[in-house]
């Protein structure tokens, strides 16, 4: 599958978690950052995708520890939590 093709099934599989939180913070970091992600980072985000919502949330807010196959700059990116807006 070709670069363009896998983004925008990610960026669908990003926006569609099941809950709005899910949706806003990983459709938001997609949103934020794919268009600039190598092969390699598109294909950790494909594997991200599999995982669980309450996992992905949890690690991502720093409430459970990332495991090891999830940690590296992707994920601490993801920690910053600067795309997702906040509405005042």
């Amino acid at each position: 599958m070709d670069r363009d093709a896998r983004l925008k099934r990610l960026r669908f599989r990003a926006w569609h978690r099941g809950t709005k939180e899910a949706d806003l913070l990983v459709g938001g970091f997609f949103d934020r950052n794919a268009a600039r992600w190598s092969m390699d980072e598109i294909a950790w985000y494909e594997a991200l995708m599999d995982e669980q919502d309450a996992d992905i949330l949890g690690w991502a807010i720093g409430t459970i520890p990332v495991p090891p196959d999830i940690d590296g700059p992707m994920i601490r990116a993801m920690q910053a939590l600067d795309y997702i807006p906040i509405a005042e």
